[in-house]
């Protein structure tokens, strides 16, 4: 195994040497060809994500500069440490997709979904090859914790099963929330959905305890409608900017400068965040003719990106929602060093809420409010890796202090990230570790299982409906 891991280093470090933007364009493009994409075709999704991860990491310099003295001087005045910065997911992706162990965990994920294929234990074929970064992370943070990469890679195929066969069990809610028919082809392998199995615990208790609650349920539509621009992402900028710069008791020169430079941020933030999407769309469509080939006619699902399913209002409107909650939530919860500004916007969330309540946006939002420290905790708990790695791989923000950690506080897969941290440890030979990662392990499948259960049960109610 580490025969191959030095193979690939010997291969990929002069392009990891020409920084993170021209090695992912030599990649993307390396690999669109390999899957017979027109090579114009191939050139331009490789250049468009190489302009993607430019223009992500220009914008969270602005950032971050502009944050820093706000939050010393925020810590100083309240006492309340929240000393590791938020940067969004883009630099994260950026992080990862410079190690050589994700095109590794890459290449293990691909094998494994064609072999799922072959012994039709999945109908779904994984397309969305960029969000690999998400599974991935866990596996470098495993290694980075203290597991040897046979003990990582099979976490990260632990997981991958899960996921794509997860694809499979949400592909009739899909249908149901796009209106779509059954031969609709779109499904997605997100790691965002994997905190499903928790969400539908909360749900169940819901329906238990607070089931009346229901009947206050509101259209989110028109919630949106009724919000306008209050809460759009640039408003939320500015009512971020504004309290951080009197809690550091700024100037209102200095306020309404951080106000207006979130709000850049935030806008700015989703803006690139779709051309990440259109990066990959080439690569995407090489592989799904391909396989459209080789399968000679079975019906497949395609595993796309989760922003398919973005035009239900419900996702935004909880969203904005949260971001307050979120805010509040990071402030006061002990354990948390995470003050929320590039994933305030709650896009690692609330999608899997969206697919578990089936649009219930008081159900979303409740259970949105009580899942959100675990995305805070396992954010702090990874800072000192993101930091580190993105220091080795040059993507390090450079409008921020050599002394500051970063991470993410919205970063998908929270609980996979505390399954890394366990099996890390569990990897140097403590005994209590082991237990605690034997337990976890055991539980974390058992909820998958029963959850899996239950989405079975739903299945069957929307064939018997047709």
């Amino acid at each position: 195994m580490n025969t191959i891991i030095d193979i690939a280093n010997s291969i990929f470090n002069p392009l990891i040497n020409l920084g993170a933007a021209p090695l992912m364009t030599i990649v993307l493009t390396i690999i669109a060809l390999f899957f017979k994409v027109k090579p114009a075709r191939a050139l331009e999704g490789g250049i468009k994500l190489g302009i993607a991860l430019t223009g992500i990491g220009a914008i969270i310099g602005i950032l971050t500069t502009a944050f820093s003295e706000a939050m010393t001087a925020f810590v100083e005045r309240t006492g309340i440490s929240l000393n590791i910065t938020d940067v969004g997911w883009a630099p994260l992706a950026t992080i990862t997709w410079g190690s050589p162990y994700t095109l590794y965990f890459l290449l293990i994920m691909v094998i494994l979904n064609i072999v799922m294929l072959a012994l039709k234990k999945t109908d779904t074929l994984d397309v969305d090859i960029f969000n690999i970064w998400h599974l991935a992370i866990v596996g470098l943070f495993a290694i980075f914790c203290g597991a040897n990469l046979f003990t990582a890679t099979l976490l990260v195929l632990f997981i991958g099963v899960l996921k794509i066969w997860n694809s499979d069990l949400m592909k009739p809610t899909f249908n149901d929330l796009l209106n779509a028919p059954d031969n609709n082809p779109m499904t997605t392998t997100h790691m965002n959905y994997m905190m499903n199995p928790v969400i539908m615990v909360f749900d169940k208790i819901f329906d238990k305890i607070f089931p009346w609650l229901d009947k206050y349920d509101f259209d989110a539509a028109k919630l949106n409608s009724k919000i306008g621009f209050w809460g759009s992402k640039f408003a939320i900028g500015i009512y971020l900017g504004v309290f951080v710069g009197l809690l550091a008791g700024q100037s209102p020169t200095k306020i309404f400068t951080l106000a207006f430079t979130a709000a850049v941020c935030l806008e700015l933030f989703s803006l690139i965040g779709s051309w990440f999407i259109a990066a990959v769309e080439p690569l995407s469509q090489g592989i799904t003719d391909f396989a459209n080939k080789r399968l000679k006619g079975r019906e497949i699902n395609i595993g796309l990106d989760w922003p398919f399913i973005a035009g239900r209002a419900e996702i935004w409107a909880t969203a904005n929602v949260l971001a307050p909650i979120m805010l509040l939530e990071a402030i006061f919860l002990p354990g948390n060093k995470l003050l929320p500004l590039g994933g305030i916007i709650a896009m690692g969330v609330t999608p899997a809420l969206l697919v578990v309540t089936r649009g219930k946006l008081i159900r979303m939002i409740v259970i949105g409010a009580v899942e959100l420290p675990l995305f805070l905790w396992s954010g702090t708990l990874i800072a000192p890796f993101v930091t580190k790695t993105a220091k080795a791989v040059g993507a390090f923000p450079s409008g921020l202090s050599e002394s500051v950690m970063i991470s993410h506080t919205t970063m998908e897969g929270p609980i996979e990230k505390f399954l890394g941290y366990l099996v890390g440890n569990m990897s140097q030979g403590q005994i209590s570790f082991v237990l605690y990662t034997i337990l976890a392990l055991v539980a974390y499948l058992l909820i998958f299982v029963w959850y899996a259960r239950q989405m079975k049960k739903r299945n069957t109610e929307y064939a018997n409906t047709k």
